[in-house]
């Protein structure tokens, strides 16, 4: 495997991700950020945040699978939200444990979530890009 997460001592644990990825591999990969299109580029789950993130990180395990990777060879994520404030954080998460349940994946590469006033359509409420490295 191309990647080993790591929280290295004197860092906090947090359990959603680790601090700190050494990427070992050939192939770099990076996703573009990923909103909540499906196939046909209809927006999936309008108004519902965990819709929208679970079909987010749905669309980075596609993308990565094109490239001949997994969420495992995924090095660094970036999460983008709209109007983010701290109460969204439960619906999130519950969006990234579904996903996860579906992908059969623990995505926990290190993560920087960032509160935006937009995106690129009114309807889109979270974008999720990934960087990976592959063997």
């Amino acid at each position: 495997m191309a990647i080993t997460m790591v929280n290295p001592g004197g860092l906090p644990e947090i359990d959603v991700y680790r601090q700190v990825s050494i990427a070992s591999g050939s192939k770099l990969v990076f996703v573009a950020g990923q909103v909540a299109w499906d196939a046909d580029g209809v927006t999936v789950g309008e108004d519902d945040l965990a819709a929208q993130v679970e079909q987010c990180y749905l669309n980075v395990g596609t993308a990565l699978a094109g490239a001949g990777g997994s969420f495992d060879d995924v090095a660094k994520l970036t999460v983008y939200v709209v109007d983010w404030t701290p109460d969204k954080m439960p619906l999130l998460l519950e969006g990234i444990t579904r996903a996860a349940a579906k992908l059969g994946v623990t995505p926990v590469a290190p993560a920087t979530l960032l509160g935006v006033a937009a995106l690129d359509v009114p309807a889109h409420l979270v974008e999720v890009e990934a960087t990976a490295v592959i063997d």
